[in-house]
Formats: structure tokens, sequence, C-alpha cells
């Protein structure tokens, strides 16, 4: 149940501890540098892990299914953590984020359902794609300024986040972020930002209004689709495209301002808004 790794060791290697269901609890010395892939891959009794300061990667799936742990501090001697390293780590509540950590990996917190507290580091630039699918219990979040992008469908399904600010670092957002954020009522954009992608809001019924900065130029498919709460729109000049169903079943959306740049309204953009009773389209 419980193991002391010796000094002599400085690499913990590829699914060293893998699947020994009945480990609580180990203690790593500091001369281990790597933990390697799956290192820890459903270890499902292990409840808390103190990573060393002399640890400087993670490997892939390190600890994916460790279902009993609760937390873990990422210390700053970290510059790099494999694609799900933690997913599915269903009973873990609280993550600190190593400072020399640039990116947020692959599916890193994906299925978390129990995540609450995360602590990003200073020098992350990345977020990839899925990285916090699937978090239910993240209620909100605070990015770093240095964050750059944020990955495809990386919060999809975090029903409980209500609010977000992204900082006017982050220049791009993929497709399907914030999908299905379904308690999303407030978020301010990059004022950074390119584009708003496919799918980028759909289905965040909670989300009342949204603020589309003057750096946007285009607005993807399914952008809004399903976001049966908002109540208006104001389309910036700087924007010269509207997807197809960008707006669908937006059944409160009352008001459209579209700006004087659009060119291209895409098939079905506000199909379904049965309430909508104003358009300002322009010349």
């Amino acid at each position: 149940k419980n193991i002391t790794i010796p000094n002599s060791v400085t690499i913990i290697e590829t699914e060293a501890f893998k699947d020994c269901t009945s480990l609580e609890s180990i203690i790593i010395p500091d001369s281990v540098t790597s933990i390697g892939w799956n290192a820890f891959n459903r270890c499902t009794s292990l409840k808390n892990i103190v990573i060393p300061n002399s640890v400087t990667s993670i490997g892939l799936r390190a600890f994916e299914g460790c279902t009993s742990l609760e937390s873990i501090v990422i210390p700053d001697s970290v510059t790099s953590i494999g694609d799900e390293a933690f997913y599915c780590c269903t009973s873990l509540e609280s993550v600190i984020l190593s400072n020399s950590l640039t990116t947020i990996g692959f599916k890193l917190f994906a299925g978390c359902s129990s995540l609450k507290n995360v602590t990003f580091g200073n020098s992350l630039t990345n977020i990839e794609g899925s990285a916090f699918l699937g978090c239910s219990s993240l209620a909100n979040i605070a990015l770093p300024d240095s964050l750059k992008s944020i990955g495809d469908w990386a919060f999809e399904r975090c029903t409980s986040l209500e609010s977000i600010v992204i900082p006017d670092s982050v220049t791009t957002i993929d497709q399907g972020a914030f999908r299905y954020c379904t308690s999303l009522k407030n978020i301010t954009l990059s004022n950074s930002l390119e584009s708003i992608q496919h799918a980028l809001f759909s289905n965040c019924t909670a989300l009342t209004s949204i603020v589309i900065p003057n750096s946007v130029t285009s607005i993807g498919s399914n952008a809004f689709d399903n976001c049966t709460s908002l109540e208006s729109v104001v389309i910036p000049d700087s924007v010269t495209s509207i997807g197809y169903w960008a707006f669908r079943d937006c059944t409160s959306l009352t008001s459209v301002e579209i700006g004087d740049s659009v060119t291209s309204i895409g098939d079905y953009a506000f199909y379904g808004c049965s309430f909508l009773t104003s358009v300002v389209i322009p010349d």
C-alpha cells in the first residue's frame, strides 16, 4: 500500500507502477528527474503524491485513471507534461500548475469531474484540445496574461463554469472550446481575438449577452447555436462574414445589429430565432 522509492532512482520508467490498484501513497525522492509514460496509470487507490522539485517531465498518461487522487501540485521544475497525464482522475479537486509550464496538453485534465480549482502558471501560452473537457465541477478559472491560444473543445461540457475572462494576449480560440458550458453567463473576450470559430459557444444556454470585440473578422458556423438565453447581439464593423447556423435556435434573441463590413450571411444563420423583431442590416 505504501512505497518509498530509494534515492538511487533517477527515473520512474514507463508503466513502472501501472495497475497497482492497492497503492495508496508513494514517496518520490529528490533524485528523480522524470516520471515516465503510464507510470502510475490506473493506481485507483492512490490518494496523495508529492512530486519533488527535481522532476522536469511527466509522461503521457502518467496518472490517468487515478480515481482516488484528490490534489496535485506540479513544481516549477516541471517544464513538460504528456497528454492525458491526469485523464479521468475523477476525485481530483485541486491543481496547482508549474510556472515553467508553457503548454497544457491534449485531454490533460479531461474527465476530472470533481475538479474545482486550477491555478495556472505565469508562463502558460497554450491550452490544447479537450484539455478540460467534461470538468463539470469547474465554476471559475483565471487565465494568465501569458496565454496565446485555446484549443478545440478545451472547456467543452464544463457545465458549472459561470464566467470567464479571456486575456487580451489570446489571439486564437479554436472550435467548440466552450460548447455545452450550460451555466456560462458572462464571458469577456480578448480584444486581440481574430475570429469566433465553429460551435465556439454552441449550447451555452445561460449566456444572455456577448460583446464581440473589433478584432474579430468572422463568426463561424454554429458559433452561438442554441444559446437560448441570448437576447441581443451587436456585430462590429470588423466582421465580414457570418457562418451558417451561427445563431440558430437562439429563441430569446430579439435584436441584431449587423456591422457595415458584413458581405456574407450563411444559410440558416438565424433559423429558429422566433422572437427576433429587429434586424439592422447594412446597405
